[in-house]
């Protein structure tokens, strides 16, 4: 996959301690990796990237929201989203990215590129199952809910009690009581 270089992270040359790095994550970052669930996109990444003399460690903080539709009405809404992700970036002989929160990267590496990381976090940030906040204190007005109102079964236990119930099933019912 092509890297973005805006996301590319040249620690090298930086000190050791704390560096902050804050980027703004818009629907062209969706587009580039071809993800077209999201309508609209509004997220701030803070990046914490804390250098030591042997390893790296990453602290991703997101915050922000995305355009969605309700998996119940389909009405757009914006789903707001908090999630945040630590890494570790050691050094080693190979690249390997085999466990989640621990990358190791060759020896003669100068810089990291965090984009895929990003990208996993905000998507792991969204809930399963996506539903329009109105529809849960009842303030959405759509013609899908008042067609599912509609539609809906609705009980009678007055027409119930007072209906007879089929000879028929009385003699199923003895069935049950013979044993």
């Amino acid at each position: 996959m092509r890297e973005l270089k805006t996301f590319t992270i040249p620690f090298v040359g930086l000190k050791l301690g704390k560096h902050q790095f804050e980027y703004k994550i818009d629907k062209a970052f969706f587009d580039f990796f071809d993800y077209q669930d999201f309508e609209t996109v509004d997220v701030l990444v803070n990046l914490e990237l804390n250098k030591k003399t042997t390893l790296l460690e990453l602290h991703f903080q997101i915050s922000g929201h995305v355009g969605v539709s309700c998996d119940v009405t389909n009405e757009p809404y914006n789903q707001p989203l908090e999630n945040t992700f630590d890494l570790v970036v050691k050094f080693g002989e190979a690249y390997n990215d085999e466990e989640i929160d621990l990358l190791v990267i060759p020896h003669g590496e100068y810089e990291i590129n965090v984009q895929q990381y990003i990208y996993e976090t905000i998507i792991l940030a969204v809930p399963t199952k996506l539903t329009h906040p109105g529809l849960e204190d009842g303030t959405l007005q759509s013609e899908i809910l008042d067609k599912l109102e509609e539609l809906s079964p609705k009980e009678n236990k007055e027409k119930k009690d007072n209906e007879e119930i089929d000879p028929r099933w009385n003699t199923l019912k003895k069935l049950l009581t013979d044993k």
